[in-house]
C-alpha cells in the first residue's frame, strides 16, 4: 500500500506518518462500531426505513414567453414604491436607471387612453423658459430650476381622489439628455428624503425620449405654439448665459 501512493521524489520518512494508523480506545464505542452494530441488529428494511432517500424532482424548462413574463414581473418592472407594475409601455434610453416612453405614448396619454387608470399626469417641461415660450407640450408646466420644481410638486404633493388610480410624472428637455433625465433624479431623491422607504408621493416617473425635439415634428397639434425654439438660438444668446449660471 504504501508503495502505491508514494512519489519516487518523497522520502519514505513523510509518506509513513500520513499512511500510520492510529491506534483507538478499545474501551469506547466509536462512530464504526455502533454502526456495525445497528447494521446485525436491524434488518435491511429497518435500515432502509432509518436512511431515507433524497427527493428527486424534474427540472423544469421554461419557455421563452414564460421567461419574458417572469423578466417583466421582477421587482426592477415595478413603481419607485414597489406597489404595482409602470402603467405605461417603456423603451430603452440613454440612462438606464430611469424609465423612458415613446412621443406615441405620449400622445396615447394625452389622448385619455389612459383615463380610467391616471387621475393627474404631470408634464414637467426643464427647458428654460424662451425655449416654453417657443412651443412646447399642451398642458406642460415649465420648472427649469431644482427650487421650481421642488415647489411645484413637493411642497404639497399630489394626491389623487381615487386611490385606485395613479399620478404619473414625465419630465422632458430638448432632447432628454440631460436636463430632463438630471430634474427627474432630483425629484425621486428629494422624494425619498421626505418620505419613510419606500413609501413616496410619487413613484411612477417616466422621462420622454428625444424630448421637445422628436415629438414636435411628428404631433405639431399637441403643442402650442406649434413651433420649436431651440436652446442655442441666435436671438437668445444672453438669455441662455443667464439661466445656465442660475443652474450651477
Amino acid at each position: 500500500c504504501r508503495q502505491l501512493f508514494r512519489s519516487p521524489s518523497m522520502p519514505s520518512s513523510v509518506i509513513r506518518p500520513i499512511l500510520k494508523r492510529i491506534d483507538r480506545p478499545q474501551d469506547r464505542d466509536t462512530p464504526v462500531k455502533t454502526k456495525r452494530r445497528r447494521s446485525v441488529a436491524g434488518t435491511p428494511s429497518q435500515e432502509a426505513a432509518a436512511e431515507p432517500k433524497p427527493w428527486l424532482l424534474r427540472s423544469k424548462s421554461f419557455s421563452h414567453e414564460e421567461i419574458e413574463n417572469l423578466l417583466a414581473n421582477d421587482h426592477q418592472e415595478l413603481i419607485g414604491d414597489f406597489s404595482k407594475a409602470y402603467l405605461l409601455q417603456t423603451v430603452e434610453g440613454k440612462h438606464q436607471d430611469l424609465k423612458y416612453i415613446s412621443p406615441e405614448m405620449m400622445v396615447a396619454v394625452l389622448t385619455g387612453q389612459f383615463s380610467s387608470l391616471i387621475e393627474s399626469c404631470v408634464i414637467v417641461d426643464c427647458r428654460y423658459p424662451y425655449e416654453y415660450e417657443g412651443g412646447h407640450i399642451k398642458g406642460a408646466v415649465n420648472l427649469p430650476m431644482e427650487q421650481d420644481v421642488e415647489e411645484f410638486l413637493l411642497k404639497k404633493p399630489i394626491v389623487p381622489f381615487d386611490a385606485s388610480k395613479r399620478v404619473i410624472v414625465i419630465f422632458h428637455c430638448e432632447f432628454s439628455s440631460e436636463r430632463g433625465p438630471r430634474m427627474c433624479r432630483f425629484v425621486r431623491e428629494k422624494d425619498r428624503a421626505c418620505n419613510e422607504y419606500p413609501h413616496l408621493h410619487y413613484p411612477e416617473l417616466y422621462v420622454l425620449k428625444g424630448g421637445y425635439r422628436e415629438f414636435f415634428p411628428q404631433y405639431q397639434t399637441h403643442c402650442e405654439p406649434q413651433d420649436y425654439r431651440p436652446m442655442h438660438h441666435e436671438d437668445f444668446k444672453e438669455d441662455l448665459r443667464k439661466f445656465r449660471l442660475k443652474s450651477r
